[in-house]
């Protein structure tokens, strides 16, 4: 197995990742004892954002990619592909705990968030059970929620975009009621004030999941995390994932923290070994690199502005973004929009129909938004 996996080439090695900067990114192994360090991509690259020329705004990713102590970490790790990734589960989760001050019986590694907002839907809900969701927010958990037999209720966004936490804490027989803060698909934060107020007023047999998968990008003062609350609600689930600010879409992996009781009943609907031994080893590498995510942060803030300075100059209005994404109105219909631009090789959000004429488009690197802004304004023409 050593033998093999020092053999490969950064080629095979790209392609079994399916991560199209892996080649960039790693030095050759062969003949290598020990990890070597690797290039860090140079500010402003935009590793595994292009395919065939094809600028990708889709899907929220951060262009810049892992950090190179998680392609370090991976490295190290070949070796020991052919064994259970047990051990670097639970080093990984006490590694999470620790950051958060919380036990490890309070963390649950999933196989990105979304494994743990599935979890939940099969644990908090069920015919008469009914799960209460904002309306426009990441739809995943409306099907799980659907496959387990329960209601699904849509409470529609204030006018500013907040949840309507009051009407959603009202629906009566609810087992579990979804909180995207900040929002996707509108980048829009619920103040923490109301979200105290309605944890505190929320009655303990409801559970309630507050999904944080851009919690990194938040910078307004209205804004905070509600992990803190956890010990005070035990009906709290919070969770985080990796394929956000950490760059790791690709490798598939996020967290819960809840009390000790919540996990055990999430956990109880979990496949074993749903996480692989590389996004473990990346995982916890990354949580060691805080620069890493700092320059992410920085460099989306920065490209961010630029585009909103592009939008005021024509004349267009968008929702102020707490996210690596924003959504622009176009006051006209999104779906003829989004071809064009993908005729131009550029690939933006997809249609939300409760806001039929607002483009969601992921923050890109600045030579990426500068394509993008270039396509746009040939197309709003």
């Amino acid at each position: 197995m050593e033998t093999l996996a020092r053999g490969l080439s950064r080629r095979t090695f790209a392609r079994i990742l399916g991560a199209g900067f892996a080649t960039a990114a790693f030095a050759p192994a062969v003949g290598r004892s020990q990890p070597q360090p690797v290039a860090v991509p140079a500010p402003g690259a935009a590793p595994g954002a292009a395919v065939d020329d094809l600028v990708r705004l889709s899907a929220n990713e951060n262009p810049y990619g892992p950090s190179p102590a998680a392609f370090a970490a991976i490295q190290g790790a070949f070796d020991r592909a052919c064994r259970y990734p047990d051990d670097e589960l639970e080093a990984l989760s006490e590694e999470v705990a620790r950051s958060h001050g919380v036990a490890r019986n309070q963390v649950l590694l999933g196989a990105g968030s979304s494994e743990i907002l599935k979890l939940a839907a099969a644990a908090f809900t069920a015919p008469g059970r009914a799960l209460v969701v904002a309306e426009p927010t990441f739809e995943s958990i409306l099907r799980y929620a659907t496959t387990a037999g329960a209601e699904t209720v849509k409470v529609p966004l204030t006018a500013d975009h907040r949840h309507n936490l009051a009407k959603m804490a009202a629906v009566p027989k609810t087992g579990l009621v979804y909180v995207c803060n900040p929002n996707n698909p509108t980048a829009s934060i619920t103040p923490k004030a109301e979200v105290r107020a309605f944890l505190k007023a929320l009655p303990p047999t409801t559970a309630v999941l507050v999904d944080e998968a851009y919690f990194h990008y938040a910078d307004s003062p209205d804004y905070e995390t509600v992990l803190p609350l956890t010990p005070e609600h035990p009906n709290l689930i919070v969770t985080r994932t990796f394929s956000k600010i950490h760059g790791m879409a690709g490798l598939r992996c996020g967290y819960a923290v809840a009390l000790k009781e919540t996990i055990e009943r999430l956990k109880a609907h979990q496949a074993y070994d749903s996480l692989n031994l590389m996004v473990l080893v990346a995982a916890r590498a990354s949580l060691g690199d805080a620069a890493h995510l700092e320059r992410s942060r920085v460099l989306n803030r920065d490209v961010r502005g630029r585009v909103y300075s592009a939008l005021d100059g024509m004349g267009l209005h968008y929702i102020p973004s707490s996210a690596n994404f924003l959504m622009i109105d176009l006051r006209r219909e999104v779906k003829p929009v989004r071809e064009a631009l993908r005729a131009q090789k550029v690939e933006v959000g997809r249609v939300f129909p409760a806001m039929p004429n607002h483009l969601r488009v992921t923050v890109g690197t600045a030579e990426q938004m500068e394509r993008f802004l270039a396509a746009f304004k040939q197309v709003m023409a």
